[in-house]
């Protein structure tokens, strides 16, 4: 072989490398560009717990999937759900969440607008972003805005319906609240279990994924949506002003008064004020009663499904509060209610 032959060799040998590099580097970059990637470069660099939670949100709005899920209450059969999701051409997250058992109760989100089709109910749609179900939407949208109320700790690894997933403990900070213990993918980070749990570890509630498919395209029940023919949104009217002003005077660590208005009873026609409070991931409502001959009665206590109904008398007014929540908690913001010269 000649000088000349082997320069010639040499040449073409190294332009076939650099172009193999270059074309491993696009391959590698674009890779790296992607929302799982990202995620996954964002979780080898700590490996804790937020860093899991990120992932998981990541995926969550911006994989195409279909997850057949099962709810799991105290007293009442097992409610199987179907929830889709996908992203079209233009971007806009696509919803949809149906409950297979009974007559159905299906929700479907097109961007900021969630459309409910219910039994005996008016189809409707709100302006929102957020389903309202047994998916505590908080968690799986912003995980890291529940860091003020809730602590994450980053488990073990364990398997889950057939798939390796990573557990999370989700630990209420002041422990006024219950825990949640949450299993997710490992290699999508989407959800696979989810457990309400109490101080001693036992599950109150839990949503057990039996079925898992991630595509590349969204599925053909969105392609087929009708988007124009959807209920058009309903506009919320504020409730009326209360002549006089309760306050809680103790609430849980990170929770908050989200709304507050009047509701007339419909036997009896007497006024309650209603306060919904919220932490991101539980919601409770307070009901607030002049007491009068009527509503006179000894204080309450009893658990329905996985929610707390506590009744109890507190000075001139009867308070009812429900929800997810431990009973010595309801007590506490029972009893803090106080009220406030109106101005």
């Amino acid at each position: 072989m000649t000088i000349l032959t082997l320069s010639k060799s040499l040449r073409i040998s190294l332009s076939n490398s650099l172009a193999s590099k270059k074309l491993l580097i696009c391959v590698v970059c674009m890779w790296c560009l992607s929302p799982l990637a990202q995620a996954q470069i964002n979780l080898n660099e700590d490996g804790n717990a937020s860093a899991w939670l990120s992932k998981m949100a990541e995926a969550k709005r911006s994989l195409n999937y279909q997850i057949s899920f099962v709810l799991l209450k105290p007293g009442i059969d097992a409610q199987p759900y179907l929830w889709r999701h996908a992203v079209n051409a233009d971007g806009v997250e696509m919803e949809q969440l149906d409950l297979l058992n009974g007559p159905g109760r299906e929700v479907i989100r097109v961007g900021n607008v969630v459309s409910y089709f219910e039994p005996n109910v008016p189809p409707y749609s709100l302006a929102t972003g957020h389903i309202n179900g047994p998916l505590p939407s908080l968690l799986f949208d912003d995980p890291m805005s529940l860091q003020q109320a809730y602590e994450f700790v980053l488990v073990g690894r364990s398997r889950i319906s057939g798939r390796a997933a990573q557990q999370i403990r989700i630990v209420s900070r002041d422990k006024s609240r219950f825990g949640l213990n949450l299993w997710l993918d490992q290699d999508t980070g989407l959800v696979l279990k989810l457990n309400m749990v109490d101080a001693n570890g036992q599950a109150i509630e839990q949503i057990q994924v039996t079925e898992l498919k991630v595509t590349d395209k969204p599925d053909a029940f969105f392609e087929s949506l009708q988007i124009a023919r959807l209920p058009e949104v309903v506009q919320v009217m504020a409730g009326p002003e209360s002549k006089q002003t309760w306050q809680l005077d103790f609430l849980p660590v990170g929770m908050k008064q989200v709304k507050r208005d009047i509701h007339r009873l419909p036997l009896g026609g007497g006024l309650v004020e209603y306060m919904m409070l919220s932490d991101g991931l539980i919601d409770v409502s307070v009901y607030l009663q002049n007491i009068s001959a009527s509503t006179a009665e000894g204080d309450i206590l009893l658990r329905h499904e996985s929610n707390i109904y506590l009744t109890r008398t507190q000075g001139p007014v009867l308070v009812t509060v429900i929800g997810k929540l431990p009973a010595q908690t309801a007590n506490a913001i029972a009893s803090s209610v106080s009220l406030v010269d109106p101005k």
